[in-house]
């Protein structure tokens, strides 16, 4: 089983947030980054779950400038065979969804992997774009899989409870808490990851669908007001006036 994992660099979730004077980028100084944990704890651990189980290849790509390198080597060095990067810098998930395409769609990988979704944007766009693209099945937001011959059953979250999906491969599975547990990457696996290939592709050029205009930091939070609990008629004043709860 031949499977392919689409990682994403983020910032790191305690890295603070700020953006340039004129909001239209993000200050990225001093700025950690990490690979993005959808990604990496679920989407690539269970691809080399089933590949230990069924034998075949993982190999990752990124959509990114050499910047994500680092990024990239730890899901080698997690144990992944081999790693791609487009040479860009995409501008919104429709330029990621469509070279990502551009690369797999002869290489009849039976999975394409990714995370539900970023954790800086959020969107869980790309999947679900490539599948389209490739003209195959998406499965999304999965949370358990079990794999039978070229049979997939895959778990969703629905409300109220969980809903049993059967998709036979090729597929594109976006992956949800559960799906697998994280691995760290090892001593050998780190040293591995040096010596294991890391190609660098030429970018198709797709045009954005959509441009960025402005980016905002939501209000800032007020701070606690205490009253004293004697004083139930300002209490009662300020749900009703300010709060408006009453």
């Amino acid at each position: 089983m031949n499977i392919l994992v689409c990682i994403s660099k983020t910032p790191e979730t305690t890295a603070p947030i700020d953006f340039t004077p004129d909001g239209g980028a993000l200050k990225t100084e001093g700025m950690n980054y990490i690979l993005n944990p959808y990604d990496e704890w679920y989407a690539l651990v269970r691809a080399l779950e089933l590949k230990e189980a069924n034998g075949g290849q993982v190999h990752v790509i990124n959509v990114g400038p050499s910047s994500n390198d680092i990024v990239i080597r730890k899901a080698l060095a997690i144990g992944a065979e081999e790693a791609y990067r487009v040479d860009c810098d995409p501008k919104d998930a429709w330029m990621v969804a469509a070279e990502i395409h551009a690369f797999a769609k002869d290489k009849n990988y039976d999975i394409i992997f990714t995370g539900k979704e970023t954790l800086d944007y959020s969107g869980s766009l790309v999947p679900g774009m490539l599948a389209e693209l490739l003209q195959i099945p998406f499965i999304s937001y999965a949370n358990h899989l079990e794999q039978s011959d070229n049979t997939l059953i895959c778990h969703r979250e629905i409300e109220g409870g969980y809903e049993e999906v059967e998709v036979s491969t090729p597929v594109v599975i976006s992956a949800a808490k559960g799906l697998a547990e994280q691995r760290i990457p090892n001593m050998r696996g780190i040293m591995m990851a040096k010596r294991k290939p890391l190609h660098v592709l030429e970018a198709q050029c797709v045009a954005p669908k959509q441009d960025l205009i402005h980016y905002e930091k939501p209000p800032a939070r007020t701070g606690v007001q205490l009253i004293d609990p004697e004083n139930m008629d300002e209490l009662v004043r300020l749900l009703h006036e300010e709060a408006k709860v009453i």
